[in-house]
């Protein structure tokens, strides 16, 4: 998984000429790992002000508002995608734009055992 991290301070601050490649970039990322088959999965996700964080403690639920993460950074967005490697997960984690300004982290899925 290709885990988009956004720090809105930062991406507020990107000019109107940077802000204009973002769009393009993730189309060209999305059109390249599409061909190769490599695409499971793909979104965004709304800002942590939509967001709710549930916890049972003592058998009862308890909600928060907003993001798990501290500080300002949160997790806006991300590739599930089936590769060879790692190197080739960070590859195409580079080809984020997010990670030219913010950070995109790589993440693989825990191998499950087989049911039998």
């Amino acid at each position: 998984m290709l885990q988009i991290i956004i720090n809105p301070k930062i991406a507020e601050s990107l000019t109107e000429e940077q802000q204009a490649t973002v769009g393009p970039a993730h189309e060209k990322l999305i059109g390249i790992i599409s061909e190769s088959g490599e695409l499971v999965s793909m979104d965004g996700l709304a800002e942590p002000a939509k967001s709710t964080v549930v916890r049972v403690r003592d058998g009862k639920t308890v909600t928060s508002e907003g993001s798990l993460f501290e500080g300002e950074d949160y997790f806006g967005g991300y590739y599930i995608v089936d590769v060879a490697s790692q190197e080739r997960a960070v590859e195409l984690a580079a080809m984020i734009p997010d990670a030219h300004w913010s950070a995109v982290e790589v993440r693989p899925f825990l191998e499950m055992p087989e049911e039998g």
